[in-house]
């Protein structure tokens, strides 16, 4: 019945498409797909029985609905999760009169190791798991019934220094045009600022040059094509002129150039765009229409200042993050992705880099809308591997294709301002990495000279860098290694300078380890064995630990902020992440390096960069206040917008605290007493905030509060609902435990549960987690109708609690 379902509701897209005029049709192809975990050959084949198989709508990853266990072949460096092979498959129909459009099927990732078929016959393979690609179906598709069958293969083990997710964990697309059309990813706009910015600096006069490749599938002809410019109010403001263009077979590429006097720049507060409008007419008639969001703007980097946007002088207030959406695994979210964003551009950050590799177009398509820049990253590995089953397997086969494919896919959107070509890459210890260097260089800049290229780099001493020899790199890129900022210039006069992953500080959202006044090393180094730690597998939230190769949050940030030429920094990582569990070993499976935990809960040291990244008013108290009475404890206060802060125990004053030099918080040492802590910040003896902590009694109320109460009904969008335990003065118990059990009323699902620490090894899908440090997540999936979704959560010896979500038709 479903696959009846899908196949009229094709045909009538289809249809209806055709009945209007749309010349392009971009189906979303993610529903009625058939699943199966192991090897099946015979899959390949249209007539293979697949009715016992699992329905499922992608995007899909099947790791994450596994169980933990450190003798799975990812090891808990790769999240501890099950991997393996698997098959997709999916039936569509395709009515008569339609055959003889041109079809594209688009993957926008699968990993890994993935084979295509279409009734029968291989479309391609892709080993890399990160790469968006395309199959034209026009020599195997029919009339009637087809069937598509992915076979993916990730059992060699261990590939990942993290988690990376197993399945068809992006969106797929069907795409319909006429024979003769744009081509895939067929055009590139690029805007050239011409002129000075008004004194607003939103405003400037640009030109903007656009390249467009037409595929021809059909007999050669003549064809017209136009290029419109198309504001964010849908208004055509420019047109390039007409252009008359002979198709032969194959592929033609055209060029055009149009001036805007005045265009509005994209910016990270007003991140404005436009859109590229590309018609194809033959004989009179439209039929080919190609849309490509883009920005204005202009960005430098200076050897002396740093970076610029738009002529204004800025830091790159950066994080680094990993591709997995915490309970959701892999499988590509828009919300997930779009809330990971908001938290961070809520701290400051103002630039991203895709650690370790391309990103779903998702996340560029949001750091767009929402004025974030990108570092868009390549690889993580060249020809020299750090796993046995790594991507250097595949290295010298698929690397130009798998680079190409990612400039060529990202080259239009304004957020992209650097290309990296490798994170850490080993090729810098020895010569070979001259050559690849300036390969990869090569390869990118015959796609795109408008962006600099860069590296992640570790060997500091020039004459010992092969990577830096190679003399191509636009900036130099360099890992960790803050105390080397100062002389930067000194020992590479002239270079343009990023830090493009820093510090790798530890913590654990909630837990708190005194003293704090020695800084930790967790491990101490490379060899020697880890002993220090706790036995709750925790990590001070208190900013006093990090790896050996790294810093503390405040070390690094004190540098960044001392040196112009210092362009900025991208901190490993904005949140924790699934795999690469260091310093612990098992159960310990996920990161413990984010500002923020996996379930999107901040750490304290998210404070920290809010005070310092943004121009808001900040006051951050802590840690909590339920300690045993004898206690010496440490307190911290992040602030800004103020002078000073005044710590009060009970009512009375514990004294003031002002930074002073380079100081980025400020402390009190006192003795312990059950009561309340408030900090009260002043500026000019007026006061600018205050905040308070008090000491929680016992468990006596679950609180639920949702981010979003009203959504979508369109089986995609996602509520995350936070679950605090709190006493009866509504006071969160720091230390409570509860196992949480939810049930769900109402048009939606379950999608995902989590509290955050990184040594839990509860299963992500289900209907119960514990509370760690007093909260829990739960992700709320709508269904397809509208309706009152009802979460109920209850614990044992608390009132159960209640919150309802909305999910209303979008178009409403």
């Amino acid at each position: 019945m479903i696959a009846k379902s899908l196949k009229f509701f094709l045909v009538l897209s289809l249809i209806v498409s055709a009945a209007f005029g749309q010349v392009r049709l971009r189906n979303n192809f993610n529903a009625n797909w058939k699943f199966a975990l192991g090897d099946h050959p015979g899959a390949v084949s249209g007539s293979f029985d697949d009715r016992n198989w699992r329905s499922l709508t992608l995007p899909h990853d099947w790791s994450i609905e596994g169980k933990f266990d450190e003798k799975h072949p990812a090891k808990p460096e790769g999240g501890g999760l099950p991997t393996g092979i698997a098959w997709y498959r999916k039936s569509f129909s395709i009515p008569a009169g339609f055959a003889k459009k041109n079809w594209t099927i688009e993957f926008d990732g699968i990993y890994k190791n993935s084979s295509v078929y279409l009734n029968g016959h291989l479309l391609g393979t892709r080993p890399y798991g990160y790469s968006s690609f395309a199959y034209n179906l026009n020599k195997w598709l029919k009339t009637g019934n087809n069937v598509l069958s992915v076979r993916v293969d990730n059992a060699a083990q261990p590939d990942s220094r993290w988690y990376s997710g197993s399945g068809i964990y992006r969106n797929v697309w069907l795409t319909s045009t006429a024979r003769k059309a744009i081509a895939h990813w067929g055009t590139f706009v690029q805007a050239e600022v011409t002129g000075s910015a008004d004194v607003s600096g939103s405003t400037a006069p640009a030109r903007v040059s656009v390249a467009a490749r037409l595929i021809n599938q059909d007999a050669p002809g003549r064809v017209e094509i136009q290029h419109q410019v198309v504001d964010a109010q849908g208004k055509i403001i420019a047109r390039a002129s007409r252009q008359q263009v002979v198709l032969r077979s194959g592929e033609t590429e055209t060029n055009a150039t149009i001036a805007l006097p005045k265009s509005m720049l994209w910016s990270l507060t007003n991140p404005y765009l436009y859109k590229m409008v590309t018609l194809v007419s033959e004989g009179g008639r439209v039929i080919d229409r190609y849309e490509t969001p883009f920005g204005i703007r202009k960005f430098a980097f200076d050897a002396k200042t740093g970076f610029s946007l738009n002529g204004r002088t800025m830091k790159i207030n950066g994080v680094c993050l990993h591709h997995d959406l915490g309970a959701l695994g892999a499988a590509i979210n828009t919300r997930a992705i779009e809330r990971q964003l908001e938290i961070m551009k809520e701290m400051g950050a103002n630039a991203i880099r895709t650690a370790h590799n391309p990103p779903a177009p998702e996340l560029l398509d949001l750091c767009d809308k929402m004025g974030l820049l990108v570092m868009d990253e390549a690889f993580d590995m060249w020809r020299k591997k750090k796993n046995k089953q790594d991507y250097h397997l595949h290295f010298d086969e698929w690397h130009t294709r798998d680079l190409q494919d990612m400039v060529i896919r990202d080259r239009n959107h304004p957020s992209v301002i650097l290309w990296s070509i490798g994170n850490e890459i080993r090729e810098q210890f020895d010569s070979t990495g001259i050559a690849l260097t300036r390969e990869l260089v090569s390869t990118v800049k015959k796609l795109d000279r408008s962006r600099p290229v860069i590296s992640a780099l570790t060997e500091t001493d020039s004459s010992k860098n092969f990577i830096y020899q190679a003399g191509v790199l636009d900036i130099y890129g360099l890992n960790y290694n803050h105390k080397k900022y100062r002389d930067f210039p000194k020992n590479y006069p002239g270079q343009k300078f990023l830090a493009t992953e820093t510090t790798s500080a530890l913590a654990t959202r909630g837990f708190y380890d005194m003293p704090v006044d020695t800084i930790r090393r967790w491990p101490r180094d490379g060899k020697t064995k880890f002993t220090e730690g706790n036995k709750e597998w925790a990590a001070s939230s208190y900013d006093h630990i990090s790896a050996y190769w790294g810093s503390t949050h405040e070390e690094t940030l004190k540098e960044a902020k001392r040196y112009d030429h210092v362009s900025g920094i991208f901190v490993w990582t904005g949140f924790d992440y699934l795999g690469e569990p260091l310093p612990y070993p098992w159960p310990a499976r996920s990161s413990y390096f984010g500002i923020v935990d996996l379930a999107g809960f901040p750490k304290d040291a998210y404070y920290l960069y809010q005070s310092e990244w943004t121009n808001k008013p900040v006051l951050h108290l802590l840690p909590h206040w339920n300690w045993k009475q004898g206690d010496t404890v440490e307190v911290w206060a992040y602030y800004s917008q103020a002078e000073e802060a005044e710590l009060y125990l009970n009512g009375r004053s514990l004294g003031k605290r002002s930074k002073k030099n380079d100081d980025l918080h400020v402390s009190w040492r006192i003795p312990f007493e059950p009561g309340t802590l408030k900090a009260v910040s002043r500026k000019n003896g007026t006061t600018v905030l205050e905040k308070t902590v008090s000491t929680a009694g016992k468990p006596a109320q679950i609180r639920l509060s949702a981010d979003r109460t009203t959504i979508k009904a369109d089986q995609e969008d996602l509520s995350f609902i936070t679950v605090d335990i709190v006493d009866e003065k509504g006071n969160l118990v720091p230390d409570a435990e509860q196992l949480v059990t939810f049930r769900l009323e109402g048009p939606g699902s379950i999608a995902g549960v989590d509290n955050g620490f990184q040594a839990s090894v509860e299963p992500f899908k289900a209907n119960y987690r514990k509370a760690y440090r007093g909260k829990c997540l739960v992700i709320v999936r709508p269904g397809s109708v509208e309706g009152s979704i009802k979460l109920t959560a209850s614990a044992d010896g608390l009132p159960a609690a209640q919150i309802v979500v909305k999910s209303i038709n979008q178009h409403k």
